[in-house]
């Protein structure tokens, strides 16, 4: 039970709290082989002492270098495995770590993404995992270590004389307890340091996302002041966070270090009494300059260690959302998509109600509607990016939440209005719709999605990079790419999200063309907004307000006095206005 806790706390691995046990045991093997060296040099003080004492001969020198040599041997050993303990295997840690969170990440509902931004992902992955490798590799190991070997010492010291032994550790409790008593301050200036931290990279990603807006609008000055205002911020915030940690950790070790003074008095009090002698005031000195030692180490990793608590929180919080699970097999009757009295939730806001219709295999079935009224979260929820939060929604008769989501993709191909283009060639950017295609597969097609008109222009033909989300094309040339990718998968589903909207007379005509070879035979869920797009299709599902209004073939539903009548006459309306 505690290690899991344990393991929770500091967002560790199972190998990671293996490593962190490893560590603590080389720090406690060589705090005692240090202090054994502290030992030797107590012996060989005492047999000097006693030659000018009692007059006896000085002793073999064989003796204290075979020790000395013994002690630096293992010194040198135990260091080595405490390094590779400490450290070599916290870097594996955190590559394991950095992977295992974009595994999460890659079975985490769509959902989650919405709930956070990329600017607070990429702290995470980065800046949190940063933080931590710090504390996983400088901090658990010693910091427990030192725990561990202090008290093995004490018990030591409390055998020789209880009395020094007190003066000697009375300020090592009382320091860590100063820490530990201050750390909830040091972690509410944590937080707010994050919150700084990732209100600047917030505004970072702003302006680098929206550049072209800000130029064509004069408003780089003023952007650039908030920027500014955030770093500022960010600045103050950390140095009076830093400041406040720092008066704590060094408050603690002046009042650890007080030890050294009531030992000497104790010590001294005690010699006068004749109650001990010199030698034995000598081994407690020489242990205080090393029982010190870790602990002014750990007084500065035990602040950090508090600080880290945010950015661990943040970790294991990532590792605890849910996962969008389910069985590894799918193997439907068929291709129907099947909505079953469905309800959808946003943070508690319902944004569906009720929703029931099919869309057959071999069909076009349309979704239309006023903007929010559920069209596009009713094919994201068809593919299950999104898991529902009451009813079913089937394809072939099995219930998609019981499905893995990738398992279940395999039988998608999805065409959206904002295309997601990667920053490599014609030909690889295609290549996406199928691992391992090959490249007469992509250039077939290409060829079919209207792609050869452009690609023949460019300087390297399907070789050409495209830039960073395909910056080099043009929107239609893009949208083209990505039913080229949809050909390349031929998938029996097929979801399109306002595929043309966007596109000019020319290259809406050239993607239609494309777009009807795709369509062929497959289940066909489209989602327009232009009227005339959907009026070839087999059904119409018109969504009003989160719920089906109407449904039924286009001549049926323009017969009634309906919302989907009412939207045909509004966009003839606004066909015929002009500049005047």
């Amino acid at each position: 039970m505690f290690s899991k806790k344990f393991q929770r706390k500091y967002a560790l691995t199972d190998q990671g709290l293996r490593n962190t046990k490893r560590g603590a045991f080389w720090t406690v093997i060589v705090n005692l082989v240090v202090m054994g060296g502290m030992g030797i040099l107590y012996l060989l003080t005492g047999s000097f002492m006693e030659t000018l004492t009692e007059e006896k001969n000085l002793p073999t020198v064989v003796f204290p270098i075979a020790l000395t040599v013994l002690f630096l041997v293992l010194s040198f050993l135990t260091h080595l495995q405490q390094y590779q303990a400490t450290y070599g295997l916290v870097y594996n840690e955190v590559k394991a770590t950095r992977l295992s969170m974009a595994e999460r990440l890659r079975k985490l509902p769509l959902g989650y993404f919405g709930k956070r931004d990329l600017a607070d992902l990429t702290e995470t992955l980065l800046g949190d995992v940063n933080r931590m490798e710090h504390v996983w590799s400088h901090v658990l190991g010693y910091l427990y270590g030192a725990y561990i070997s202090t008290s093995l010492i004490a018990v030591c010291l409390f055998v020789y004389d209880w009395r020094l032994a007190i003066a000697c550790l009375w300020g090592v409790p009382a320091a860590f307890g100063l820490l530990f008593g201050s750390r909830k301050i040091a972690a509410r200036a944590s937080e707010r340091t994050k919150k700084a931290a990732l209100r600047v990279s917030d505004g970072i990603q702003e302006a680098l996302e929206n550049v072209r807006e800000i130029r064509a609008t004069n408003q780089e000055e003023l952007y650039l002041d908030r920027l500014n205002q955030k770093i500022d911020e960010h600045e103050r915030i950390m140095t009076r966070g830093e400041l406040g940690t720092g008066i704590f950790v060094n408050a603690a070790s002046v009042i650890m270090r007080l030890g050294v003074a009531t030992t000497i008095l104790t010590g001294a009090g005690l010699i006068l009494s004749g109650e001990i002698n010199f030698m034995l005031l000598f081994l407690f000195l020489l242990v205080i300059t090393r029982i010190y030692a870790p602990f002014d180490q750990s007084l500065a990793l035990i602040a950090e260690m508090i600080i880290s608590q945010v950015s661990a929180d943040r970790i294991t919080e990532l590792y605890e959302t849910p996962a969008a699970n389910g069985n590894s097999k799918f193997t439907p009757n068929g291709h129907d998509i099947v909505f079953e009295h469905v309800h959808f939730a946003y943070d508690e806001k319902e944004v569906l109600h009720d929703v029931s219709f099919t869309a057959k295999e071999g069909e076009v079935t349309a979704l239309v509607g006023p903007s929010g009224s559920g069209k596009s979260t009713c094919a994201r929820l068809a593919a299950r990016l999104w898991d529902i939060t009451g009813g079913k929604i089937l394809v072939g008769g099995i219930d998609i939440s019981k499905v893995d989501p990738e398992v279940l993709l395999t039988d998608y191909s999805m065409v959206f209005q904002d295309v997601i283009l990667f920053d490599d060639t014609v030909m690889e950017n295609i290549r996406l719709g199928k691992r391992g295609a090959t490249d007469a597969e992509v250039l077939a097609a290409a060829q079919a999605a209207n792609c050869e008109e452009f690609v023949r222009h460019l300087p390297q033909g399907y070789d050409t990079p495209i830039g960073e989300n395909g910056a080099r094309l043009s929107g239609g040339e893009r949208q083209r790419i990505s039913i080229a990718r949809a050909l390349l998968k031929d998938a029996p589903i097929l979801l399109l999200d306002e595929a043309t909207a966007s596109l000019d007379v020319e290259n809406e005509t050239k993607v239609q063309e494309a777009l009807s070879r795709l369509l062929a035979g497959k289940t066909v869920l489209v989602i327009a907004h232009r009227m005339r797009t959907v009026e070839a299709a087999d059904k119409i599902i018109v969504l009003s307000d989160g719920q089906v209004v109407e449904e039924g073939a286009p001549t049926e539903l323009m017969s009634r006095d309906g919302l989907f009548r009412h939207m045909v006459e509004l966009q003839r309306q606004s066909a015929g206005w002009s500049l005047k």
